[in-house]
């Protein structure tokens, strides 16, 4: 009947838009949103503050092969950052010390800091990525040792500051900035009671960490930190526009996977958390959604 013919013309035309718009997708995700790096700019600050300019990067994941990254994080010196503070997962090849250098190079010539995450002290393996989705039991999947002693080496030579359960003070450009890392908490090497003195008297109070954990974010933000930075969420990676990201990848709510969300400790104390989304992604899984690889520029006010 020429109804059921219109009908079924139509189903065959939705079908047809849908697996095109799925293709189109699909290929969107592996061939192009990886490579579109972005700077996130974000403003912590109140009017008649000293300005104070933090370059966040996180989940690098650098190989021999991830040329185009290199040349992006090349171009980063020009953004003229106060200080660099990397949260983990610079590399994922046994290989990528020296690519990370070559990336790096100017900016290892400003002030520092870094955290280890899991994906520098092991390589990646291929996972079921249903297990991300399943609740999180505790096991993790390792790959070969990576060289994160020379890796840590490497920068501490240039002058970076490895703060994997360590904290520092650093005066820059007249600020004094008291700075509180631990290792990464995915993997369970985070020892909060190495850092677990206050603040002094400084004029901010900053904290670090691979994996954005309630425990961690919720220890630094008791001890006073005023502003704390993460990664190894990905932004969830592949993120639904209008829902947002499926997975964390830990115990952080969905809703702050990235981007600059206040945090109220289980003691009802308050900080600012960043979270970043991460510039790269394991060999393994090369695709991102709805969630454009980053760095982030936050300034920061400090009272004069």
């Amino acid at each position: 009947m020429p109804c059921d013919d219109w009908l079924m013309g139509v189903t065959r035309t939705i079908s047809r838009l849908g697996l095109g718009a799925g293709v189109l997708a699909a290929a969107w995700s592996v061939a192009i949103e990886p490579y579109w790096f972005q700077i996130r700019r974000e403003v912590v600050a109140r009017p008649g503050q000293k300005l104070f300019r933090i370059l966040h990067l996180s989940d690098l994941h650098l190989t021999k092969k991830t040329k185009s990254l290199q040349a992006w994080l090349q171009t980063l010196d020009s953004e003229d950052p106060d200080l660099i503070i990397v949260t983990g997962d610079l590399i994922a090849d046994p290989l990528a010390i020296d690519p990370l250098l070559d990336s790096l190079d100017t900016l290892l010539d400003r002030p520092g800091v870094f955290v280890l995450g899991s994906n520098d002290y092991f390589a990646p393996v291929l996972k079921n990525p249903a297990k991300y989705l399943m609740p999180d039991n505790g096991e993790r999947d390792h790959g070969a040792d990576m060289p994160w002693q020379d890796m840590v080496s490497t920068l501490t030579n240039r002058g970076w500051i490895d703060l994997s359960n360590q904290e520092t003070t650093l005066d820059i450009n007249g600020a004094k900035i008291q700075i509180k890392g631990v290792d990464d908490p995915h993997i369970n090497k985070d020892d909060l009671s190495k850092v677990s003195n206050p603040y002094g008297s400084v004029d901010l109070k900053l904290a670090i960490a691979h994996a954005p954990y309630l425990r961690v974010l919720d220890a630094f933000a008791d001890l006073g930190a005023d502003l704390i930075l993460a990664g190894h969420t990905h932004g969830g990676q592949l993120r639904i526009p209008g829902v947002g990201a499926l997975v964390a990848n830990c115990d952080i709510d969905l809703k702050r996977t990235k981007g600059l969300h206040p945090h109220i400790s289980a003691n009802g104390n308050t900080s600012v958390i960043n979270v970043s989304a991460g510039l790269g992604h394991s060999p393994f899984t090369p695709f991102r959604f709805a969630c454009r690889p980053e760095a982030v520029m936050i300034t920061v006010g400090i009272d004069q």
